[in-house]
Parts: C-alpha cells; sequence; structure tokens
C-alpha cells in the first residue's frame, strides 16, 4: 500500500475512486488556497462528455500518490452537484453604483464557467493528450 500524501500534491489526472474502491473517474483541478494550506475540495471528470462533478474536501477518505479515494458510493458521487469555477474576489458595489462603476466591476470580477468543461473538442483532446499511466 502507498503513503498517503498530501493534497498539495494532487494532479490533473490523477483516479478517483469511490469508498469500495471502484473507479468514478479523473481528477480535473484541485479547489483550494495553498498559500494558506486550506483544501477546499476537487473537480471531477466523470464521464468524457458531462461536465465535471465538485466533491467537497471532506468526502475525501484519502489521498495516495495517483489516486484519491472518497468517502462517497459511486451512486452518491453521481448525485453530486455541476463544479462551478468561483468568481474573482471584488468589492460588490450597490445597486445605485453608476453604469461605469457597474461595467467595471463584471470586467474586474467576471463569473464565468471554465471554457474546457463546455467544449467538445478541447475535451476531446486533453483525453487524447494525457499520458496513460
Amino acid at each position: 500500500m502507498t503513503d498517503p500524501v498530501s493534497w498539495l500534491m494532487i494532479e490533473r489526472g490523477w483516479e478517483v475512486v469511490d469508498r469500495d474502491g471502484e473507479k468514478v473517474g479523473r481528477v480535473e483541478e484541485t479547489v483550494g488556497d495553498s498559500s494558506i494550506d486550506i483544501f477546499d475540495g476537487l473537480s471531477v471528470e466523470t464521464s468524457f462528455l458531462g461536465r465535471p462533478r465538485y466533491v467537497p474536501a471532506e468526502q475525501v477518505a484519502g489521498i495516495t500518490e495517483g489516486r484519491v479515494q472518497l468517502a462517497l458510493l459511486h451512486a452518491e458521487v453521481d448525485a453530486l452537484g455541476e463544479y462551478e469555477e468561483p468568481p474573482t474576489s471584488a468589492v460588490i458595489e450597490p445597486e445605485k453604483a453608476g453604469l461605469i462603476t457597474r461595467a467595471e466591476a463584471r470586467v474586474e470580477a467576471p463569473v464565468h464557467r471554465r471554457p474546457e468543461h463546455e467544449n467538445f473538442w478541447r475535451r476531446l483532446w486533453l483525453r487524447l493528450t494525457r499520458p496513460r499511466s
């Protein structure tokens, strides 16, 4: 058995398994703040065409080199919500803020989805170029 590793070691493409050891997907992104060592969760690719699921850190049972084990069953992983990238930090302006101020806020701190989560060709390219383990 491999020794546990820190969440900071998790890389894109690592295998994600459920509580019983059955493969449920691959890590797409690690969510957290490495500067203050706060692990928030994972974005997990569960199917080729589907959007990634968000797995909160509380549901991660163990991390070893190349593998993340969850405390969830496969059906529970399928029921998880879709991962949406949080908006960047910004000061929220009141509704009475001027038009220019509100327009600047949208540019500085947009709420966005990651384009690779939605683009079929990008997902295909990443799948074909991913190193096989």
